[in-house]
């Protein structure tokens, strides 16, 4: 092996761990450019080792190997050929390259701030059914993004769509039942839904942290048992537990690939610190979502700003009209998207930029592909 490490402070030893030997750093360590450094024993780093080039590999052909201490160590590659999978006790991070050879990256799923970090990273190969992220890992880039995760012998990648720039998010899966998840309590019953939706996996969920708006794709194999709670691929949808409102919401199928033995989904964008788990789910026939009267409050507290029909994505191809109580259409959008805020598009409404005002207003909202319309009232708030 090629000469490894540069020292600027160095304090190493050797410590009994689980019954293995430690590399243990205290010190300040930096492996320069073309540098390859293999760990057959447990790495601690209480010290400084962030600022590396060259190559890193966890290598044990019997046993497992543990990475803890107070702080990350990042290395720019990463190899991992470790039998019985690799323990991180303490995150650690890369910046280039990542090749898994034998064994999972195990993170404690009880423990969220510990991760196998991507920073800046490229490229990653090997993944698959033994060879993942089985807990959370983390990626700060931008573009699109495929999270190396699972759960035990189960590979589930999930997709980031179009990362910003120096953006964060964190990610996991798990293959269990979102009504009684191991590591989250309390649990998001598969019963509580809108009711646009009809049914939820009750398989498998993911944990999707960030403070950006993002869509995701999520995938799946047989073992996800789709055609237990979907007809075809037309019904199925991205779905997500809403801290807000204790129920699992619609979070839309902009495209599916594949069929329901396996494939992928997208959702619409979203905003996943807002959510405690996604999955996916199936929505129920539009003559069974409920067709009712409505009111809004549009006064920027986030809370009912704009008229929302449950269930409108069942049928895009609709036209939507509101009229006052004179008659006079206020407002008219084909392919209505839940987006009116109580403003008038009659140029003859009386200071229209400031919004229509207090009082009753008569809806009428047709689906042109289902031969059907709908007709309510709909009341603004001002106050």
């Amino acid at each position: 092996m090629k000469k490894l490490l540069f020292l600027f402070l160095l304090i190493v030893t050797l410590l009994n761990v689980n019954a293995q030997s430690a590399f243990y750093n205290n010190g300040n360590v930096q492996i320069h450019e073309n540098g390859q450094v293999g760990f057959h024993t447990n790495l601690i780093n209480d010290g400084v080792f962030d600022k590396n080039e060259g190559l890193v590999g966890f290598y044990s052909i019997k046993d497992y190997l543990v990475v803890a201490g107070k702080n990350e160590a990042i290395f720019k590659n990463i190899e991992i050929d470790v039998f019985d999978n690799l323990y991180l006790n303490t995150s650690i991070g890369l910046t280039n390259d990542l090749l898994f050879i034998s064994g999972k990256v195990v993170t404690p799923r009880d423990d969220i701030t510990v991760s196998l970090d991507f920073l800046k990273h490229q490229l990653y190969v090997g993944e698959g059914n033994a060879t993942h992220v089985d807990g959370y890992a983390k990626v700060i880039n931008e573009g699109e993004f495929v999270f190396p995760i699972g759960d035990d012998h189960s590979f589930r990648p999930m997709i980031l769509q179009n990362q910003e720039k120096n953006s964060i998010y964190k990610g996991a899966y798990f293959r269990e039942d979102p009504s009684s998840p191991s590591t989250f309590s309390p649990g998001f019953s598969t019963s509580k839904m809108q009711n646009v939706l009809k049914s939820i996996n009750t398989v498998e969920f993911w944990d999707l942290d960030g403070a950006i708006e993002t869509s995701i794709k999520l995938t799946w194999d047989r073992d996800s048992d789709l055609k237990a709670f979907a007809e075809n691929m037309q019904s199925l949808r991205v779905v997500g537990w809403s801290k807000e409102l204790n129920v699992w919401v619609e979070l839309g199928n902009k495209i599916t690939t594949g069929s329901l033995d396996e494939g992928t989904i997208e959702s619409n964008v979203f905003l996943p610190d807002n959510f405690e788990a996604i999955t996916i789910g199936s929505i129920a026939d539009i003559n069974n979502v409920v067709n009712r009267n409505y009111g809004i409050s549009p006064n920027g507290d986030g809370v009912n700003d704009t008229f929302v029909i449950e269930g409108i994505s069942l049928s895009s191809n609709n036209t939507l009209s509101i009229y006052n109580r004179w008659g006079v259409l206020v407002y008219s959008k084909n392919g209505y998207d839940n987006s009116w805020g109580g403003i008038s598009q009659n140029k003859l409404t009386i200071n229209a930029s400031q919004g229509l005002p207090e009082g009753t207003y008569f809806y009428v909202i047709e689906f042109h592909d289902k031969g059907k319309s709908w007709q309510g009232y709909v009341y603004i708030k001002r106050k």
